[in-house]
């Protein structure tokens, strides 16, 4: 069965804050000169916002620079930080540190907690009122080229496949989209990312790519202690000082509160659940007073690209670029990345909208040249050591570098160097025989709770009878290797039950429960031996993070 061609003058994968941005100012840039330009965004949830999942705390500079008028037209950007406190966490014990010791860059005076989802979905309004085209549950499989090795879109995947891959009677072949530009806008670790890294070789003189597991719930808490427009950031328990990570909790809504925890994924030790992890975090005195009486009402998790500048990718590439969370444009110290990919859109937009007037170069060389005159480059090269900081020296000292870096920075001092990151997370697990096993006290169903009852929040949709996205490059590895010497880390590391050895003829298998998967990509990024790649699935699978 032939497939269907469209042609735009440019594509966008992802209807996140990065491609959505990129898509307005392409048509903003348009009209401004009468003239028309076919834009298309290839989105693979459900619809417009169904896969954002975030903190979220955004600045609203970038939308300021988009869309002027923003309050106006109705953006979601309805609690203002008013308070912003960072807090050290013991075993029983919190100590909040004066809000004058904190580096300016870190401060969120200004900011709004915001549901980026509502973001996205109000940015897709936008977008379409301007004549965008937005395609929602397509999923871009694998890109397409010309005879010359250029990037000339995408193709879809295929719908109504069985779990052997063979067509059955709903069988659609997967569309070939084409366009004189494809703007890659997909998030972190994204497929599509991977491919067009490792054919034009865009990681040739980066440093390793480096990421963190963020979880969030949301939870109703007693009017008594929700405290409008507060956004705390925690450091310390229940992480040791070699496991990075620390916590978030952001005050919104009515009586909501987003509680939420992030783990740097170079951690060592293969026995530590991720995910036990964030639930022993709620039991601290201090979360625990806030959330008892309450109600959990969502779930997610997501990773976080964590490498800065010295990880990022070539950027522009024959017949595209690569925007936002795509390229890890993320503040580590911040947690911040939504304004970034924004800005990042735009200046891509606009290389864009140059380069189709200039008969359609191969390469976007301004991208990366805008980029680097922008204020993104600059916030990110003042944070730019802080994760490197934090690898080699642990919690208490990375933090205490990373912070007089900081604030030198605000004084306008930048030091000399730029330190590497030298070793993919993926290959920092020690061996189990050398490891310690955590012990995890069992969910209450009040304040914790277990992985299924959790993803179930996610409101989850994947066809049983499709193939499984999550594909093995060698079958046998998990129980080859990974069980072995590892203890299994994957049935840990992912924060969904996707993952889990069973006993199959007296022997333990691995089996993958690929109707659970979240989309975090966490498998991808910390196999220990690379074995595991995710896909996408058939185009509108996955969770719906329809409060988020």
């Amino acid at each position: 069965m032939e497939r269907d061609v469209m042609e735009y003058d440019v594509l966008i994968v992802g209807a996140g804050p990065a491609g959505l941005s990129a898509a307005i100012r392409l048509k903003q840039l348009a009209q401004a000169q009468g003239q028309e330009l076919n834009v298309c965004v290839l989105e693979k949830g459900a619809e417009v916002g169904s896969h954002i999942f975030s903190g979220a705390v955004l600045d609203p500079r970038a939308l300021q620079e988009l869309l002027p008028e923003w309050k106006s037209l109705g953006a979601p950007l309805n609690t203002p930080v008013d308070k912003d406190t960072f807090v050290v966490l013991g075993q029983e014990k919190a100590w909040t540190l004066p809000e004058w010791t904190l580096p300016p860059l870190m401060r969120n005076h200004g900011n709004y907690i915001v549901s980026l989802g509502e973001v996205c979905r109000w940015l897709g309004t936008q977008a379409e009122e301007l004549g965008v085209e937005i395609y929602t549950g397509f999923s871009a499989q694998t890109p397409s080229y010309d005879e010359a090795g250029r990037m000339i879109g995408v193709i879809t995947g295929d719908m109504g496949l069985d779990k052997q891959g063979n067509p059955t009677a709903n069988y659609t072949p997967g569309i070939e989209i084409r366009a004189k530009y494809t703007l890659v806008a997909e998030g972190t670790r994204g497929s599509l990312t991977k491919q067009l890294e490792a054919r034009y070789g865009l990681r040739a003189t980066s440093s390793p790519a480096k990421y963190g597991l963020g979880f969030k719930e949301i939870w109703r808490v007693k009017p008594d202690l929700h405290q409008k427009g507060l956004i705390e950031h925690t450091l310390g328990w229940p992480l040791d000082a070699n496991t990075g990570g620390g916590g978030f909790i952001y005050h919104h809504g009515e009586n909501l509160v987003s509680v939420g925890y992030v783990v740097h994924l170079d951690y060592s030790n293969p026995y530590l659940s991720l995910f036990d992890i964030f639930q022993t975090y709620k039991t601290h005195p201090k979360l625990k007073a806030l959330l008892e009486g309450g109600q959990r009402i969502s779930y997610g998790a997501r990773a976080i690209s964590e490498g800065g500048i010295q990880s990022m990718p070539e950027l522009a590439f024959p017949g595209g670029a690569l925007l936002g969370c795509s390229a890890g444009m993320v503040n580590v110290p911040k947690i911040k990345g939504s304004h970034y990919a924004m800005k990042s859109g735009m200046l891509a937009a606009e290389s864009v909208f140059e380069a189709i007037h200039q008969g359609a170069p191969e390469i976007l060389t301004s991208y990366p040249q805008k980029l680097r005159a922008s204020w993104i480059w600059q916030d990110l090269t003042a944070v730019r050591n802080v994760k490197p900081y934090l690898s080699r020296w642990g919690t208490w000292v990375g933090t205490m570098l990373g912070g007089a870096e900081m604030w030198l920075s605000g004084f306008g001092i930048t030091l000399p160097w730029t330190l590497k990151h030298t070793t993919a997370d993926h290959s920092t697990l020690d061996e189990a025989a050398q490891s310690r096993q955590p012990e995890y006290a069992k969910p209450d169903g009040v304040l914790t709770f277990d992985k299924l009852s959790s993803v179930s929040l996610c409101n989850i949709g994947h066809d049983d009878q499709q193939p499984c996205h999550l594909k093995l490059t060698v079958k046998d590895i998990p129980e080859r290797v990974n069980l072995p010497k590892y203890a299994g880390p994957e049935q840990r590391y992912c924060p969904a039950g996707v993952y889990e050895f069973i006993e199959q003829e007296g022997e333990q298998v691995l089996q993958i429960n690929a109707q659970n998967c979240i989309h975090c990509k966490t498998c991808d990024i910390k196999d220990p031996t690379q074995n595991i790649t995710w896909v996408p699935p058939e185009g509108g699978s996955g969770p719906n993070y329809v409060s988020q």
